[in-house]
């Protein structure tokens, strides 16, 4: 193994450390840097030979998930096969990143109203690309202008990162219940943007 994958290989080791830290009774805020370290199987001084601070790290963690949950959506829209609904397959892919990586939405959902100004800040830009993505998606499958699919876009995910706070910690009966309600909504504001002008 060369230094650079060596490298990249602790990097990994430091960013998963933290996401398998974080619980509905952990915050990022509450991390220590010795114990993101230990967990990671690193000295706490050789943190710094890929982080500047906790911060940094930190700013890493809420980049990375959003391109997780990015990256997913992007494969089941692609999966989409005929007559199979798109609100549902994405609101059940959506679902299902929020079981399998709790601790990664929790960590958006938290830093998106934080106290730190430059942890909102990469939320924001992580939920704009995320909006961005999807208006461009709608824009091609509804051939719609661009501002009114950026509006309807924007207005879903807003709708669905709600939702995704409530099913969260939800029990699966209550989870599925959020499901079935949010693809409703989700089909009412998509039929209701048909009609939509500025």
């Amino acid at each position: 193994m060369t230094r650079a994958e060596q490298k990249e290989r602790t990097r990994r080791a430091i960013i998963n450390a933290a996401f398998e830290q974080l619980s509905a009774d952990k915050s990022f805020a509450s991390l220590s840097l010795r114990e993101v370290a230990r967990e990671a199987g690193i000295a706490p001084t050789s943190f710094y030979r890929h982080f500047a601070d906790m911060d940094e790290l930190g700013l890493t963690l809420v980049d990375e998930g959003g391109l997780m949950l990015r990256q997913l959506m992007r494969q089941a829209r692609q999966r989409l096969i005929n007559n199979t609904s798109v609100i549902r397959t994405s609101v059940e892919t959506f679902m299902e990143f929020i079981i399998r990586h709790s601790n990664v939405f929790r960590l958006l959902l938290r830093e998106r109203s934080g106290t730190s100004a430059a942890f909102r800040s990469a939320v924001a830009r992580e939920i704009q690309h995320f909006c961005a993505e999807l208006a461009d998606y709608l824009r091609k499958e509804n051939k719609c202008p661009p501002e009114l699919a950026l509006i309807q876009a924007e207005a879903m995910v807003i709708l669905v990162f709600h939702a995704g706070a409530d099913a969260l910690d939800a029990s699966d009966e209550v989870r599925q219940k959020i499901t079935v309600k949010t693809i409703l909504q989700l089909r009412w504001l998509a039929a209701g943007s048909q009609h939509a002008s500025i």
